[in-house]
């Protein structure tokens, strides 16, 4: 092979790693929907930190625990909760069954239609509709009941399915932390079943790994002598406040090293969290954007609220501890993946 040959397939060579080199794009950000700012840099140092070998804050891949309320934190919880609305719903299925409940109370006012009414519903009421549209079926007739309800219902304000509601920002949190060898839970005060039945499809996150409100259900068979489970209006665990990390103890049995919440219901877990060694990320999602989602609280001088209480008590907590309070106006570029796109569906 002669000498210039040689010399030109180095030239060439030393120039398409040249240019390689010019032209070698960042890495890609893991968070696009965020703002660059104090909440999106507390992610990427707490992962960093935690994940890279020699860090003295390094987490070993089994240790790598991240939990999530979901309700206001990994979608949207107003107008009314979306399990809240399932069970408003169910009434009218129920009453066809039994219509002896036509007259009686809060079963009543659910029929009547009459949404102001309905707001006015105490809690008390509410279990009492839960109760009789979240029992009596098997697990499986239950799981239908909620995919048919998810695959026909609409959120009155977007009219789109509500598992079309998550927050963007979150769900890529949710990403990132998996990429780097976190296993993410769902830790939510909602029902444990009803949120299996979506959070896999929604969320990447499998059934197993939900924890949740939990009802009693009963070992039996079915006419072919197939075992079942039937569910049972009977509470075994409220997965809110001091319930969270109880069921995080009962059902995962790590402490978490991240913590994401957004209510006074979740405070009691975030400290849990942050109560271990080494780097512990905990953070609450403020709902201050009325333009694009909602604006709530009380904190900050936000309008109160009964759904997803976040009060200044908390606020100033989350301050004191070194928790981290994500503004949705200011450290998110954008709110859900839709945002600018039309309805693909019309208001029922």
């Amino acid at each position: 092979m002669k000498p210039h040959f040689l010399l030109s397939l180095w030239t060439a060579a030393s120039l398409t790693v040249g240019a390689a080199g010019a032209f070698a794009q960042p890495p890609a950000d893991p968070l696009p929907a965020w703002n660059d700012g104090p909440a999106k840099q507390a992610i990427v140092h707490f992962v960093q930190t935690t994940t890279e070998t020699g860090s003295t804050n390094f987490v070993p891949v089994a240790e790598r625990i991240a939990t999530f309320d979901q309700d206001g934190t990994l979608w949207t919880e107003k107008p009314v909760v979306p399990q809240i609305m399932y069970c408003l719903d169910r009434v009218n299925v129920l009453a066809q069954a039994k219509p002896e409940i036509k007259n009686v109370e809060p079963f009543k006012t659910v029929l009547s239609g009459d949404r102001a009414a309905i707001a006015k519903l105490t809690l008390k009421d509410l279990e009492a509709v839960a109760a009789a549209t979240l029992s009596g079926m098997t697990t499986e007739q239950f799981q239908e009941q909620v995919k048919q309800w998810l695959a026909d219902a609409t959120d009155p304000r977007w009219h789109r399915p509500y598992t079309e509601l998550t927050y963007q920002p979150m769900q890529e949190v949710l990403t990132y932390l998996r990429t780097n060898g976190y296993k993410t839970y769902i830790v939510t005060g909602g029902g444990q079943d009803f949120v299996r039945v979506y959070a896999e499809q929604t969320y990447g996150i499998p059934p197993e790994q939900i924890v949740g409100t939990m009802g009693g259900t009963k070992y039996g068979y079915d006419r072919d002598g197939k075992p079942m489970f039937t569910k049972e209006p009977k509470l075994l665990l409220n997965d809110d406040q001091a319930g969270k990390p109880e069921g995080i103890h009962l059902m995962i049995g790590r402490r978490p090293h991240a913590a994401f919440g957004n209510s006074d219901g979740d405070r009691q877990m975030l400290e849990y969290t942050t109560a271990g060694d080494g780097a512990r990320l905990a953070m609450l999602v403020l709902h201050d954007d009325a333009a694009r989602e909602y604006a709530y609280g009380p904190a900050q001088g936000l309008p109160d609220t009964r759904i997803g209480n976040f009060p200044q008590r908390l606020y100033d907590q989350a301050q004191k501890r070194g928790w981290t309070v994500i503004s949705m106006k200011n450290d998110w570029k954008k709110i859900f993946a839709f945002e600018g796109r039309q309805p693909i569906r019309k208001p029922r």
